[in-house]
C-alpha cells in the first residue's frame, strides 16, 4: 500500500467542497437574507497556479451562492457544481467527461455529505477541523482549518511532489 506522499504522484485533478473547505463554514447573513462567505486568497492563488500548470480543478458544493461560483470561475475553474444534494452524481459526471481514474483524483471535504466522494477518490483529504467521521477515512488531514488555506496546503504538496511548485514557476503561472 502506498503512503500519502506516494499517492500524490498520480494526482491530476483536485475536486473540492466549498463550505468548511474553501470557507471556514460560517455564514454571515445580511438584512436582506443574503448568505455571505469569506475565502482565503492563498487558496485562490494555489488554485490558479494549479490550473496554469495543467491540473484540473472541480468544485462540488451543496451551496447555491452565485458569488461563490463567480469567484471560482474568475480564478479559471470551469466546473463549478452548485446545489449538489448527492455529490457523487456530479463527481461521476465529471470523471466520465474527463476520462479520469480514481487515482488521479484528490478530493477535499469536511462533513457528512462528502463521505462518498472521499471514499471514491484516490486521495482523500480534509481540513484539520473536519468532523471525526471524515478524518477517520482520509489519507491526509491538513494542519490548516477550512477557510484557512487548507486547499493551498494540499495543492502545494501535490505540486512539490511532482516537481511543479517553486517560487519562480508559481509567480510566472499566476502572472500569465
Amino acid at each position: 500500500m502506498k503512503n500519502y506522499k506516494e499517492l500524490l504522484n498520480d494526482v491530476t485533478t483536485f475536486i473540492l467542497d466549498v463550505d468548511g473547505v474553501l470557507t471556514d463554514g460560517r455564514l454571515l447573513i445580511s438584512e436582506s437574507g443574503e448568505l455571505l462567505r469569506t475565502m482565503n486568497a492563498r487558496d485562490g492563488y494555489a488554485i490558479k497556479t494549479a490550473l496554469n500548470n495543467g491540473y484540473k480543478v472541480c468544485i462540488i458544493t451543496g451551496g447555491r451562492n452565485d458569488g461563490v461560483k463567480s469567484r471560482l470561475m474568475g480564478l479559471g475553474v470551469e466546473d463549478v457544481f452548485l446545489n449538489a444534494s448527492d455529490k457523487m452524481v456530479q463527481m461521476r459526471e465529471y470523471v466520465a467527461k474527463h476520462n479520469l481514474t480514481t487515482e488521479e483524483i484528490l478530493y477535499m471535504g469536511d462533513d457528512m455529505p462528502d463521505l462518498p466522494a472521499l471514499e471514491y477518490a484516490g486521495v482523500a483529504t480534509c481540513p484539520q477541523d473536519a468532523i471525526q467521521e471524515v478524518k477517520s477515512i482520509c489519507n491526509y488531514i491538513s494542519h490548516r482549518n477550512g477557510g484557512d488555506s487548507c486547499v493551498r496546503d494540499v495543492i502545494e504538496q501535490v505540486m512539490k511532489v511532482q516537481g511543479k511548485w517553486n517560487a519562480t514557476q508559481a509567480v510566472q503561472a499566476v502572472s500569465s
